[in-house]
């Protein structure tokens, strides 16, 4: 077993790329007025900007919306044969575009399909009166995309074609603070595949590896690595299913989904209790919480933690640790009718590692919302 910390194995990363962290993720929608109004009440976020057919965008609506350093752009197509609408209709609600905030977009891109990363986007130059942002993509697993964004020359509310948004309904927040991290999880045997990928395009590093006799239950199982960039500001663990007895979650997200893609994005905060306190308030349905046992067994499993044990048994929330650390973590349930894209809460305190203590209740949570909707 490796001995080496988390630091030092992200240290292995190339760096050729340098990213300082997520820029925003485009989710593309059905109804992107209405899923704006969802995240806003539900989850606290801010609408900071806007592009459409008032702005001279004539294809599309987009709606900005932010909360601590997370940017969300909800994006629907105008018309029935646009792109948009079509991956809306193949894929329900989903993300489409993990954007990436780089000191150089156009050399990000030079750097990335040089060593194979299929272009979405050449670079491209935009500004207005408040500057300009240089942009580049490439395609990564299934119809995701990954968008280098330079926008240092700029400050305006988003980037050039979306003007400020001026909506008086803006709910309070709920301390969500960053992207932690977000999860894709791709087809059979395409994991090795796809961390490749990462590895030899991104000049990302696998930190982490669960196989299916670490993440598995009575009734099913999948494999995981963990790929990070040389900072550790952008990870992206990547899931593939594994032979069980029944269906796995990933397998029930790849055939609701239609394919690839993002499977749940993990968002911090520094008062977990507060925020899934104030989220279970506003309608946010989470996984149901563990046996007391579990919460029994904390303290010698985990050691001494700040929090105090009933309130995070109270509210479901599950708790693990590493060489580092702990932490804190609770899953929502799929926050559309497909049972595809989820969000996870996490709070560390030290760990860098993800819960791998919590699979087996997780698993076991996430089973039995299969069970319910019949696709176990």
């Amino acid at each position: 077993m490796s001995t080496q910390t988390f630091a030092e194995k992200i240290a292995q990363a190339q760096d050729f790329l340098p990213i300082n962290g997520t820029d925003y993720i485009e989710f593309y929608v059905g109804n992107a007025k209405q899923a704006a109004h969802y995240y806003k009440t539900a989850f606290g976020y801010q609408e900071i900007a806007y592009a459409g057919p008032e702005t001279g965008v004539r294809d599309r609506a987009s709606y900005v919306l932010q909360q601590g350093k997370i940017r969300l752009v909800l994006t629907s197509g105008l018309k029935s044969d646009s792109p948009i609408c079509e991956h809306a209709k193949k894929h329900g609600d989903g993300v489409k575009i993990l954007a990436l905030w780089v000191d150089d977009a156009y050399d990000a891109f030079e750097q990335t399909t040089k060593r194979g990363g299929k272009p979405y986007m050449e670079p491209t130059t935009i500004t207005d009166e408040f500057g300009e942002v240089k942009m580049a993509g490439i395609y990564t697993y299934g119809e995701t995309i990954h968008m280098f964004i330079e926008r240092k020359n700029y400050n305006g509310p988003f980037m050039p074609g979306y003007v400020k948004s001026e909506s008086t309904y803006q709910p309070t927040d709920c301390g969500l603070l960053y992207v932690d991290h977000c999860v894709g999880n791709v087809g059979w045997n395409r994991m090795n595949e796809t961390v490749q990928w990462y590895q030899d395009v991104m000049g990302f590093v696998n930190i982490l590896s669960f196989d299916d006799k670490q993440i598995n239950t009575e009734y099913s199982a999948l494999m995981s690595k963990v790929m990070s960039n040389g900072n550790g500001f952008s990870k992206f663990p990547i899931n593939e299913p594994a032979e069980g007895k029944k269906k796995s979650q990933v397998e029930e997200y790849l055939d609701f989904y239609e394919g690839e893609g993002v499977q749940h994005i993990a968002v911090a905060t520094k008062d977990i209790i507060k925020t899934v306190t104030e989220l279970k308030s506003r309608g946010v349905e989470f996984l149901s919480a563990p046996p007391e046992a579990y919460y029994d067994m904390i303290p010698d499993r985990v050691g001494e933690i700040d929090e105090d044990i009933k309130k995070l048994q109270e509210l479901g929330i599950l708790v693990d640790c590493d060489e580092e650390g702990y932490l804190l973590q609770i899953f929502t349930k799929p926050v559309e009718d497909r049972p595809t894209l989820f969000y996870e809460i996490i709070e560390r305190h030290g760990a860098q590692s993800f819960g791998a203590g919590n699979f087996k209740a997780l698993f076991e949570a996430l089973e039995r919302e299969q069970a319910k909707r019949g696709n176990l």
